[in-house]
């Protein structure tokens, strides 16, 4: 063929200029995006060769840096172009509509990039991110072909020149620019190939030209001593370095889960996460209709001293990676899995990078949440100690999972396992069926819980000496958790959480109030300053009340509201204070307590009321660290009260 020039079919000069500026995020895409098409031609190329029945060479993807002359090469041996298919996919059908986006882009600005997401299939042209010029070598596989060259600098003018290609395929050679000279490294170019194609179904090499040194004038004997040299060196070691292999072909989502190992998986995991702990578990995802998806999803050991990350799963389309933002496809609560997910049905912009709305998105994202609630339920049924196991570290996804999705929580809520005062773990149905028949009645559908670390461990262990069930609750999912449950019900049952603080009274105390116990009430009433007018009362956020419990070992404890306790809570997970809402809590005493019983004692008898008060305080503070704890200057306060209460204490011991 003879050389010819042209031009792109659009009446403005400007597009390739805007297409740089706009089109991708990251100019790094570029490899991505011309290995990609590389791929897709071997694949073509092999699906033709089966139609023709022609015998079709192993696909396969290289890359040659040439640092001297400032040039990346790829290559493949895909089915190749002909001067007329070149003109056609490269000139001409990536530019329609070209021009009135550009006008567009003008128009609006730079805030609106995404509106050129599918508008025209501009892969190819993210090679001028980084390239002045772009040389495209090709040989179709159609009988008869003739190699053809395409030459372009970055504008609409574009030659064609004559080729001396012999192999089939596509070769197209960047003359990198000044910002993208880093290409012409090894780690560079290596690591970015890694990001994006570490799955690509066909082999990708990586090779580095040495420079070419000039020819230096040597004497007879440097040339003798010169050519010693150079045999010794090839009988050590060959001195071409073969091409560097940069992927792995068939990545463990597209193998059959029946041939793999429990090691398999770990491996993969370990090569994927190295700094990661060994996975809980995994699920293997694998649908063809009415979609194509394919993934491995870990559960991962959490780390409370590292912040989580949402990119933990990669989304790939045909072992491409696409992008490590998912939250359009993976439901939010799921953030915490780790893993990659392969789909040809996802919808993706021309950079693959964004996703769009379609229905296939939702239907994938369904998909996901019912395979992994329905491998929760699994591993429940056919190995409950495992399950509870990995239970502290599936436990926050699980109950956010309830809360975020109803599916989700339809499937699983039978399946949520709480730990009661024994440290075992059971489920809202077991607790039920743990209640003593004693106190079935009285307790109806209520389920008592203790905040871990916060409450009073003589009020659990009360209960438990009536064998009442108590569960454990954290402070910051248990909150919300609890409320879904009790606002949305599944199945026939019913549950309402109550504090053990707020119910142990309606379980185990006394109804009557004698004398005594009016006498104690008002004695610390008195010391403790609270104003014993019902009205003024009411308006204090502190009071103290006497009941009697049976087999109660505690001198006092605190209660709170039960509603606003439970308000408080959600609204610190939440990130909002709650320092304008205080809540009212009650110091409530036990009148048959010997402690309680001696402070009285020691204020009837008169010589030494300032001992009782000092005792009153004690009690007081005892309750405070047994539930919440004190703050830093109730701590002080403490400090100095107990020190002056032991010394004095000490003084009848001598």
């Amino acid at each position: 063929m003879t050389t010819r020039t042209g031009s792109i079919s659009v009446n403005t000069t400007d597009i390739l200029p805007i297409i740089k500026k706009w089109l991708y995020s990251e100019h790094d895409i570029f490899l991505r995006e011309l290995i990609s098409n590389a791929s897709d031609a071997i694949t073509k190329r092999e699906t033709l060769g089966r139609i023709r029945n022609q015998e079709i060479p192993e696909g396969k993807v290289s890359l040659v840096i040439d640092a001297a002359k400032k040039t990346l090469t790829i290559t493949d041996n895909g089915l190749g172009m002909t001067d007329e298919e070149v003109e056609k996919y490269i000139c001409k059908l990536a530019f329609s509509g070209a021009e009135e986006f550009v006008q567009k882009m003008k128009n609006e600005g730079a805030d609106h990039k995404e509106d050129i997401i599918s508008k025209f299939g501009l892969g190819f042209y993210s090679a001028f991110m980084v390239a002045d010029k772009v040389e495209v070598e090709s040989l179709s596989m159609n009988e008869d072909a003739k190699p053809t060259k395409w030459v372009s600098n970055g504008d609409t003018e574009y030659t064609f020149h004559p080729s001396e290609k012999t192999e089939v395929g596509t070769q197209i050679t960047l003359y990198l620019n000044e910002e993208s000279k880093d290409f012409l490294e090894l780690y560079k170019t290596r690591s970015t190939v890694t990001k994006y194609c570490d799955f690509m179904p066909y082999p990708i090499a990586l090779e580095m030209l040495e420079e070419e040194k000039p020819e230096e004038t040597k004497t007879e004997e440097a040339k003798t001593e010169e050519a010693k040299t150079e045999e010794a060196k090839t009988e050590e070691a060959p001195v071409k370095k073969e091409p560097e292999i940069l992927n792995e072909t068939t990545p463990l989502w597209k193998k059959d889960p029946a041939t793999l190992k429990d090691e398999d998986y770990i491996n993969f995991y370990r090569k994927q996460f190295p700094m990661d702990p060994e996975p809980l578990f995994w699920i293997h995802l694998k649908v063809d209709h009415p979609f194509e998806l394919l993934g491995v999803l870990y559960f991962p050991k959490l780390n409370p001293n590292r912040p989580m990350n949402e990119s933990n799963i990669k989304l790939y389309a045909k072992q491409v990676f696409v992008s490590d933002n998912v939250k359009d496809i993976i439901p939010e609560f799921l953030n915490l899995l780790k893993g990659h997910i392969d789909s040809p049905d996802i919808p993706l912009n021309v950079s693959r990078s964004s996703l769009q709305g379609d229905p296939n998105v939702k239907k994938i994202s369904n998909y996901i949440i019912k395979k992994v609630s329905e491998s929760l339920k699994k591993l429940f049924k056919k190995d409950r100690e495992k399950f509870e196991k990995v239970w502290e570290d599936t436990s926050i996804f699980v109950k956010y999972g309830c809360v975020s999705d109803m599916k989700f929580d339809e499937i699983m809520r039978d399946f949520i396992i709480f730990k009661n005062a024994d440290g075992k773990y059971m489920t809202l149905s077991e607790y039920k069926e743990n209640i003593p028949e004693s106190y079935k009645e009285k307790m109806k559908n209520n389920v008592i819980y203790y905040e871990q670390n916060k409450s009073d461990m003589a009020l659990i262990n009360q209960l438990k000496e009536e064998s009442i069930p108590c569960i454990e609750t954290d402070s910051y999912m248990d909150p919300h958790f609890m409320q879904n449950i009790e606002m949305k019900k599944v199945g026939d049952q019913e549950f309402k959480f109550v504090s053990i603080e707020s119910e142990i009274e309606n379980l185990l105390s006394s109804e009557n109030v004698s004398e005594d116990q009016i006498k104690v009430q008002d004695l610390f009433k008195d010391i403790l300053g609270v104003n014993k007018d019902p009205k003024e009362a009411e308006k204090s956020h502190f009071d103290v009340e006497v009941k009697s419990y049976k087999n109660s070992h505690s001198p006092a404890y605190y209660k709170v509201d039960e509603q606003m306790k439970r308000f408080q809570q959600m609204t610190k997970t939440m990130g909002q204070t709650a320092t304008n809402m205080p809540i009212k809590k009650t110091l409530v005493i036990n009148p048959a307590n010997p402690l309680i019983q001696n402070v009285v004692k020691i204020w009837e008898k008169g010589d030494n009321k300032e001992l009782a008060k000092k005792m009153c305080q004690h009690v007081k503070d005892i309750a405070a660290i047994s539930s919440d704890g004190l703050n830093p200057e109730e701590k002080d306060n403490f400090v100095v009260r107990t020190q002056e209460l032991v010394q004095e204490l000490s003084k009848y011991a001598l």
